[in-house]
């Protein structure tokens, strides 16, 4: 039920805002089986075979570095422990489905693997780094006698940009053209707006995709805390912890992301195309409601907040940078956190910027198991950002990054991700395939 001052909120409220936050939350809050990186690979390479019609000769793949660094590390789903892009190609030119996009290895099958691992041990599939290109670079080409067909994903896990088949050009369009097709405009996104926004959405024009967050991500949750999976970061600070909020927060997200790097086949619902920030968004969210004993209504507005909020600081920083996901997703927790406890929009403002203020220095240097960590990490700033912004405690502007407005401050912290670290991303991937002489640094 809609309650009077909430009706009047959204026929007073700027339509265009509304249905462009109901727009962002169906359009980020998709599942996903898998790191989202090499689950584009073999997306794009599941969709160059259909367009081929028949099973390739070779296949040839071409990444910008953000996707090498992303994929080298982490275990590709449903592949029995096989990792790096080459994996993920013939994975997806075996037995994936394209038709189920981010799903695409969903239903590979034990003789699937058996083939994909003969094909790696001979000359099928040949990767290369390509320079210049967008962070999300991937292009797959695949072969069959005279017959070629080529599919290029740029910007966005799913977002083909071009299909080509033999001399013929299926499918074209510019990167921008591509994502900005249908797009909502995440240049609507302000603290304020979400806040409001998410006290006074109809529930049941979330429910449906805030549900199935909830279901898909506890269930990854506990399976990580529950089974050996990665290093067990999840289930090192469950089992060493107090048994508090905090720490079953922490705990749960953690073990998520230790599932889900390791190679778990469930699938997660995922938050600026990452499934580890999907996760870092929303379980400890879901963790504080249960403890403190909120409404369900207020879950769901909770998750909104914590949703809109890292979506609102990653699209500022782009699908792959140098700065790790995890923190803007931990922006979020805090934000959410604090609504629950009673904190109005400025305290949530507040609680943003210590974040920022915090932990806005992680790298990123790819997926795999110390993902965990870092999710950990940043939640742990997250909910301390959060006991000072109730306590009406924050840092000044000034006062490193922070500036005079936590727009402002977020502003800063998307400059700084997007533009600051672009040297600092190449320098991590130079150290990550060996090109970098470390040593002679240190000497």
């Amino acid at each position: 039920m809609i309650s009077d001052k909430n009706k009047e909120y959204i026929k007073e409220m700027n339509n265009e805002v509304f249905n462009t936050y109901l727009a962002i939350l169906k359009k980020e809050l998709v599942p996903a089986l898998g790191c989202t990186e090499p689950i584009a690979v073999a997306y794009a390479a599941a969709k160059a075979r259909t367009v081929l019609g028949c099973m390739p000769e070779h296949v040839t793949v071409q990444c910008s570095g953000n996707i090498i660094k992303n994929v080298m590390g982490v275990t590709v789903p449903n592949s029995q422990g096989m990792k790096g892009v080459d994996a993920a190609a013939v994975l997806g030119v075996v037995g994936g489905d394209a038709s189920a996009e981010l799903e695409v290895l969903a239903k590979i099958t034990e003789s699937d693997i058996t083939t994909a691992k003969i094909l790696l041990k001979k000359d099928f599939c040949s990767v290369s780094l390509k320079d210049g290109v967008a962070n999300l670079y991937i292009a797959v080409s695949v072969h069959a006698g005279v017959h070629t067909a080529s599919v290029k994903i740029v910007d966005h896990h799913t977002n083909i940009t071009e299909i080509t088949k033999d001399d013929d050009v299926i499918v074209t369009s510019t990167a921008s053209d591509a994502v900005t097709s249908g797009k909502p405009d995440y240049s609507l996104l302000t603290v304020n707006d979400i806040f409001d926004f998410a006290l006074s959405v109809p529930v049941e024009s979330v429910k449906e995709i805030l549900d199935r967050q909830i279901a898909y991500n506890s269930a990854v949750a506990q399976e990580g805390l529950e089974h050996a999976w990665g290093a067990q970061i999840g289930r090192t600070i469950y089992d060493c912890g107090d048994g508090r909020v905090e720490t079953r927060a922490v705990a749960k997200a953690a073990a998520g992301s230790d599932a889900r790097m390791a190679g778990c086949a469930l699938p997660v619902v995922i938050n600026s195309g990452s499934g580890n920030q999907g996760m870092t968004v929303s379980l400890p969210v879901i963790e504080y409601a249960r403890e403190l004993g909120v409404a369900h209504e207020v879950l769901y507005r909770a998750l909104v907040i914590s949703n809109l909020v890292a979506i609102h600081q990653k699209s500022l920083i782009g699908s792959l940078s140098a700065f790790c996901g995890a923190v803007s997703a931990a922006m979020g927790v805090s934000a959410a956190v604090t609504y629950l406890q009673g904190g109005d929009v400025s305290a949530v403002s507040r609680a943003i910027t210590n974040t920022i203020a915090d932990a806005g220095g992680i790298i990123c240097d790819g997926a795999k198991s110390s993902c965990a960590a870092k999710i950990a990490t940043s939640l742990n700033t997250a909910l301390l950002g959060s006991k000072l912004a109730l306590k009406n405690r924050t840092f000044q502007p000034g006062e490193g990054i922070v500036k005079a407005s936590v727009e402002e401050t977020i502003c800063a912290m998307g400059y700084i991700g997007r533009i600051g670290m672009k040297d600092t991303d190449r320098k991590v991937l130079s150290v990550m395939i060996g090109k970098a002489d470390v040593n002679e640094q240190c000497s």
